[in-house]
């Protein structure tokens, strides 16, 4: 027997219409070079049925995937409800990414409509664009050069939409490749009811509990797991949303945390790093209600330290990945744990936290067993839930996922609270005579040296144990530290055989397309130069 409620389609037409129609004054802002251009939630309602309507002209089918090439700006927030809404799936290319890199991407993606930010025009030739069949190629601004047609100009030819056509809350709506630095890119093809779902869920108390007086600033680029969630969830909102526009660099976001008054802010722990480093140089006042979301890599302790005792700002951190939406964790202290002391909740605070409503997790060994939740015994991260991936876009891709779980790649403990936290990433475990070593523990603990600002620890092959730990350093600006002062206090913290067999030092450590740093390019490098 069936309930008898009625049955409305979850999709993020619904999104924006509540927006401008509830929370049409609150503002929408963004940063580009030399100003802050501003829209309300009403007007950018306006301009998403414009972008709908030109999309109709274009010939725009349903499931056709429309490309973009850009940043956080208004005009790709346009895009992220205006594709969608006429039943397009909007396909964001990261900017980031090596030209071979994007050709790939775009050829496999298959996109007839392809909008990119004017920085990025030159990543693409007109004979690059034809043979991927890209019929449609517009720039994101007011102007544009000879070959292409200028967003403005686009929607002042528009007439706006008067009402969105019914959408399948099943259809796809979104498509983002994974970073592809093991292997790869492969696509992940988002549906309305997957991506409604997640936002509901990051907007939850125990998520990244955002309501409509929020103001958000999402430092992660749209151009990448759906900037985590956060369009879609400061328009279900209507809170303020801060974009922070093309290259934003530690200066810019310090300031618009300050001038905007943001009480909500994500991004990688990179970033933040950036961030504390420039407010330690030219302090800037930060809104009392002030909280930082720091995903998309396990955060050091002493940056999550460094952040409440200097700037009085709680750090919450969590964990996800492109196939998931793509967030899965936040970590936030129980009821039970409010009269625990600083030093007691710091192993709390540095976990991913436990899951979203929906979404279940569980860890298995190498013969597909379940490990024990009992905080120390490791085992393989897997995941399900209604915004996990259910296979890979135009690709076979059952070596992924087992039992109908999905298995993320990740090493991890679970305790008997649900807390879960990374051992580290199965690519990225240091084997050494037959044992395993967390390269993620290893970082952490050297980035407790106060004069360390960065550190990764990869594997270098070894005749004798198969692997051995070599530590990657950057060290602050004017300090000095040599190897054995930083490897001393790591004999004292772990298993002798742990200990990394040498340190180099580097003045900048390589970072992937989406900031973390690429161990695969260490590992590279520290190779030929032991060869």
């Amino acid at each position: 027997m069936k309930g008898g409620m009625m049955s409305v389609p979850l999709t993020l037409t619904h999104f924006i219409e509540r927006a401008g129609h509830l929370f049409g004054r609150n503002e929408v802002l963004t940063a580009f070079d030399g100003q802050v251009v501003r829209h309300s939630w009403g007007e950018i309602l306006e301009r998403v049925r414009k972008v709908a309507s030109a999309l109709k002209v274009l010939g725009l089918e349903p499931g056709d995937r429309v490309a973009t090439l850009a940043w956080n700006t208004h005009r790709h927030l346009e895009l992220y409800f205006g594709v969608p809404a006429m039943g397009g799936v909007i396909h964001t290319v990261n900017v980031r990414l090596s030209q071979p890199q994007i050709r790939q991407i775009l050829a496999h993606g298959g996109a007839r409509v392809l909008f990119v930010d004017p920085d990025s025009v030159d990543l693409l030739d007109v004979a690059l664009l034809d043979e991927l069949g890209i019929d449609h190629r517009i720039v994101l601004a007011a102007e544009a050069p000879d070959g292409w047609l200028a967003y403005e100009d686009l929607l002042a030819d528009s007439p706006a939409l008067s009402a969105f056509p019914d959408l399948d809350e099943e259809s796809a709506a979104g498509l983002c490749y994974t970073s592809g630095t093991t292997g790869e890119p492969k696509g992940v093809l988002y549906s309305h009811r997957a991506l409604v779902l997640h936002a509901m869920a990051i907007a939850l108390p125990d998520g990244f509990c955002l309501g409509e007086r929020d103001t958000i600033l999402p430092a992660v680029p749209m151009f990448h797991a759906n900037a985590w969630g956060l369009p879609h969830a400061a328009a279900m909102t209507g809170a303020k949303l801060v974009l922070p526009g093309a290259r934003p660099d530690a200066s810019r976001l310090s300031t618009l945390l300050s001038d905007e008054g943001v009480t909500f802010a994500a991004g990688v722990p990179t970033v933040w790093m950036g961030v504390l480093d420039q407010m330690r140089k030219a302090p800037v006042p930060l809104c009392a209600d002030l909280r930082i979301h720091s995903g998309g890599a396990p955060s050091p302790p002493r940056l999550i330290e460094s952040y409440r005792v200097e700037f009085g700002v709680e750090i919450v951190t969590g964990w996800g990945m492109t196939e998931i939406s793509p967030v899965g964790m936040a970590t936030h202290p129980r009821a039970s744990m409010r009269d625990w002391t600083d030093e007691a909740l710091l192993p709390v605070r540095t976990s991913q936290g436990t899951p979203l409503p929906f979404l279940e997790v569980r860890i298995v060994d190498d013969a597909g067993q379940r490990c024990a939740h009992d905080g120390t015994t490791p085992g393989e991260l897997e995941v399900r839930g209604p915004w996990v991936t259910a296979g890979y876009f135009r690709r076979a891709s059952e070596e992924a996922f087992h039992e109908g779980w999905l298995r993320t790649g990740d090493v991890a403990t679970i305790d008997a609270d649900g807390y879960v936290r990374l051992v580290d990433r199965t690519k990225d475990l240091i084997r050494s005579g037959g044992e395993w070593i967390s390269s993620v523990l290893l970082e952490h603990a050297l980035m407790d040296h106060p004069s360390v600002a960065e550190a990764a620890v990869v594997a270098v092959a070894d005749a004798k144990w198969h692997e051995r730990p070599w530590a990657c350093v950057v060290t602050r600006e004017g300090a000095r530290a040599d190897a054995a002062e930083l490897l001393e206090p790591l004999r004292e913290a772990f298993p002798k055989w742990w200990v990394p067999d040498g340190v180099v030092f580097m003045s900048a450590l390589p970072r992937t397309s989406t900031g973390k740093f690429d161990k695969k390019v260490l590992r590279e490098r520290l190779a030929a130069e032991r060869s």
